[in-house]
């Protein structure tokens, strides 16, 4: 039986992708290593599997059709960029969700419902959009105080309608997304 890398997520609205686009841009003018994520690929994970078989698959559909079955569509509104797990061991850099009580709650009903499936339970949900990955910390400062100019940045807002059930494949170039299923709101 074949198996999927999945995860769950909404993808982000292609007319705020140019602001983060230029956020990622002056990242790129600091000589340091960071994988930055594609602007295609930039989504909010709700939940990521790991590996699945279609029996698997199957279950997560159902749980996520009846869960969305009850939900509304919601606005988000996206601002600030931050780093994990802190400003002075930047690991990841992500453009942050505020005023996300929607999400959340949208995220434990799913969670709970992918708990009874045998899925642990997120400990520490972050509503966030990775934007980079942090390879070393040559011009650590350069970044930290690049984090910090962005700090409080206005993206915009977007209506959540649906959210996605997605395959990840990874290659050398970086991973590759498709939709399994999209599920609307």
């Amino acid at each position: 039986m074949s198996q999927v890398r999945a995860f769950l997520a909404i993808d982000l609205d292609d007319d705020l992708k140019p602001k983060i686009n230029k956020i990622i841009k002056e990242f790129k003018q600091i000589d340091t290593r960071i994988k930055y994520v594609e602007l295609a690929n930039l989504h909010l994970t709700l939940k990521f599997f790991g590996d699945i078989d279609t029996n698997g698959l199957n279950l997560l559909e159902e749980k996520i059709a009846g869960v969305v079955s009850e939900a509304e569509p919601f606005n988000i509104k996206i601002k600030g960029c931050g780093a994990f797990p802190n400003k002075n061991r930047i690991k990841v850099i992500w453009v942050g969700i505020e005023d996300d009580a929607a999400i959340r709650d949208l995220h434990d009903r799913l969670d709970k419902e992918f708990h009874k499936l045998g899925f642990d339970l997120d400990r520490k949900f972050s509503t966030h959009l990775t934007i980079g990955r942090m390879k070393s910390v040559k011009n650590k400062s350069q970044v930290k105080s690049t984090i910090e100019k962005f700090e409080d940045i206005d993206i915009g807002e977007m209506k959540v309608e649906r959210i996605s059930l997605k395959k990840s494949t990874l290659t050398p170039s970086g991973p590759i997304y498709e939709d399994i299923r999209v599920f609307e709101l």
